[in-house]
């Protein structure tokens, strides 16, 4: 797999910043002036790029209460039909091409999950740069197919993806010729217990299946999000609200913006302070070494005197011999008188 890509104009991976995704999803509440704000909130917050999620409530499922298509495992949604979720929370799709053209003025990214071939004909049509596949579809096979053959980046979200269904995913891909792949370490509870996160998985990600990796995070605040840029996360997706006391199908697991700019924020500064692995001194540093410790004279030397530990030390700065020679000068004695500070060197001394 390719280890760097474009998304749009924006790299991604190997040599390029953390590239950070505002997840709008349902926190438009339905109302479209909201959705505009939300992305103005991105940009003003340093997103890279902006997400929607395209279906409707029939394409991703059917209308039926019988209890395989009732919520009832814990979550936020529970008591709701699928279909009474999804009819809820999903973008109406004649406002998706003037978001993404308000996503341009921004200088925002943009970009989509679609969930079944009529919605990955509608976002061909807009001309996406990238599309995310989301955990569930993850064993879609004709969905991923078809999106492989676009040869388009592709963003696979792991949360309830068993390592066969990866495997089959990113060969699926291969077979098709795409290998613009990136798998996001996700955990799909809502909101996510910190404990369940293991961020350490990110790296294994990458190199057990030899692509780029990054994290899908729906855990609270901006910790779990700027702790997997150490671990190699090369693109990370967060869900963002106006403010979470507004509602709504996400409301409770998103980023309000100015938790969302602190995030962006706190990833930059450690962007700059991971820095290079290769452990060499700073500019700064190496004027820095000049005052580590080295030999001096501490007590006046007559001509002729011999050096003791009374009369030499390893003191600070290091102008002086270096401190592993100090037990091959002591008994050695003065060409000269020696004032105390100087700094012992080979000449001095006989």
């Amino acid at each position: 797999m390719n280890k760097s890509f474009k998304i749009g104009s924006t790299p991604v991976g190997e040599g390029a910043p953390c590239f950070i995704v505002a997840e709008i999803s349902a926190n438009h509440n339905q109302e479209y002036s909201r959705a505009v704000e939300i992305l103005h909130a991105a940009k003003e917050a340093g997103a890279n790029a902006v997400k929607l999620q395209t279906y409707t409530a029939d394409t991703i499922t059917i209308d039926c209460d019988d209890p395989c298509f009732q919520i009832n495992e814990g979550t936020i949604w529970d008591g709701l039909t699928l279909y009474q979720l999804y009819r809820e929370a999903y973008t109406p799709w004649d406002w998706q091409p003037r978001l993404m053209e308000e996503a341009a003025k921004l200088g925002l990214e943009f970009f989509s999950s679609p969930f079944d071939f009529t919605s990955v004909d509608f976002l061909e049509a807009m001309q996406v740069p990238a599309y995310k596949i989301a955990s569930y579809e993850i064993n879609d096979i004709p969905l991923i197919r078809k999106i492989a053959r676009l040869h388009k980046p592709m963003i696979f979200a792991t949360g309830i993806a068993y390592p066969e269904d990866i495997t089959l995913a990113l060969e699926t891909c291969r077979e098709e010729g795409n290998e613009d792949i990136l798998l996001l370490k996700c955990v799909s509870s809502y909101p996510t217990p910190y404990e369940a996160v293991h961020l350490r998985v990110i790296p294994t990600l990458a190199a057990a299946y030899d692509c780029l990796a990054g994290l899908s995070d729906h855990t609270m605040g901006t910790v779990v999000a700027v702790g997997s840029v150490p671990l190699g996360a090369k693109m990370i997706e967060k869900h963002l609200t106006l403010q979470r006391s507004d509602g709504g199908p996400d409301s409770a697991f998103s980023m309000e913006p100015e938790e969302f700019r602190r995030m962006v924020e706190e990833i930059r500064i450690l962007e700059k302070a991971l820095g290079s692995d290769q452990y060499v001194l700073t500019d700064t540093q190496k004027l820095e070494h000049n005052g580590s410790r080295s030999l001096f004279v501490v007590r006046d030397i007559q001509p002729g005197e011999r050096l003791t530990p009374e009369n030499i030390r390893s003191i600070r700065p290091g102008c002086g011999l270096h401190t592993k020679h100090y037990e091959e000068v002591l008994g050695k004695t003065a060409r000269r008188f020696l004032k105390k500070g100087t700094p012992l060197s080979w000449d001095l001394i006989l």
